[in-house]
């Protein structure tokens, strides 16, 4: 008999991520967690019902889960947060004014550090922070000379949703759709790219959850590939991070986020051309917010929704080269959030 929930499970798996346990192989610790009561009890608590810890944990144990031992070989396996920045629900809350931000973040990305969290693990409508995701997936499966064709499912007739203007047939290399989806943010490229690497929307929300899963951001769940308003669709902010991050080690990502604007050509289903010129929604580079002194916006990624209001992650630098990541949620206006964006970058200089 089972002796948790997945109320259980998902709490059991975000702790140890927190605390820097969580296990690459995601199979093998659901495994562990699922296998009954006694390999439960072993690894995490002292017994079924017990709050206690049952063994204290020793990374340089010869017992350790993290010792590797084999026949030619002794070492020890490295946490799967050991790259990343661990995170409170709140810390260092009076550096930066947030007050009309729901949950705020900034992780010093060299130092591995949280420099301030605000409700980062409070689960959020992301709006088109989603396209992140979307992305990564894409780069993660596709290549960007592949060419994507609209299906008749790039009709988006939803109020306010943000359309290129894809009509079924038109065609567009993988390089262009993604620029047009994190540029403009168009959530009818979302559909296209959706269809082209997961033959459906649906299987291809599929891969965000396995690739969110993979990466630790556990208390996420996509229901779409571009953000529109679902009840079953939320990231947290600093599972925004984690994907941010995880996208961001991809040159043509980061060469993206970091445009102005872009012009383009593609093409509709008879072979005409089809010209696209669009600007950055993001204020940093249109002119409209200034990040502080000695710090350089790289790039980043805008949402808005009624639902999620104002979102907002970006890339940035300091005069040192260090690199940061810095994520809004649900800020009630969008200059304020701007706003409390470039209070928040000013934290790395306090």
């Amino acid at each position: 008999m089972r002796c948790i929930n997945k109320k259980t499970d998902s709490f059991v798996r975000h702790k140890l991520f927190r605390t820097g346990l969580w296990f690459v192989a995601n199979s093998n610790i659901r495994k562990i967690l699922t296998g009954g009561c006694g390999c439960l009890c072993a690894l995490v608590l002292a017994g079924c019902g017990s709050d206690g810890y049952g063994m204290p944990y020793d990374a340089y144990s010869v017992n350790s889960s993290f010792t590797v031992l084999s026949a030619d070989q002794a070492g020890r396996a490295g946490t799967f947060a050991a790259d990343l920045c661990i995170a409170n629900e709140n810390s260092n809350e009076n550096a930066a004014d947030m007050s009309q931000a729901e949950a705020a973040g900034l992780f010093s990305l060299g130092d591995k550090e949280t420099l301030y969290a605000k409700n980062v693990h409070e689960r959020l409508y992301p709006a088109s922070l989603t396209k992140v995701m979307t992305a990564l997936v894409a780069l993660k499966n596709g290549n960007r000379e592949d060419v994507l064709t609209a299906s008749a499912n790039v009709r988006i007739t939803e109020s306010g949703a943000t359309l290129s203007g894809l009509k079924e047939g038109d065609k567009m290399t993988l390089d262009q759709a993604l620029r047009i989806l994190l540029i403009q943010s168009a959530n009818d490229v979302a559909v296209m790219i959706a269809e082209q690497y997961g033959g459906t929307t649906e299987h291809f929300c599929e891969m965000m959850n396995e690739e969110a899963k993979a990466i630790g951001a556990t208390n996420s769940n996509f229901t779409n590939p571009h953000g529109l308003t679902d009840e079953n669709h939320y990231v947290t902010a600093y599972d925004m991070y984690l994907i941010f991050n995880e996208a961001c080690k991809y040159e043509l990502f980061k060469e993206i986020i970091g445009m102005s604007a872009y012009t383009t050509i593609y093409y509709d289903a008879g072979g005409g051309e089809v010209s696209f010129d669009k600007p950055s929604t993001n204020w940093y580079f249109n002119g409209e917010a200034t990040a502080p002194a000695g710090i350089t916006v790289l790039g980043g990624k805008t949402g808005t929704t009624s639902a999620a209001r104002n979102c907002l992650v970006l890339l940035s630098s300091d005069t040192s080269g260090k690199s940061y990541i810095s994520v809004i949620m649900k800020s009630e206006e969008r200059g304020i959030m701007y706003t409390e964006m470039t209070d928040l970058l000013g934290v790395i200089q306090k």
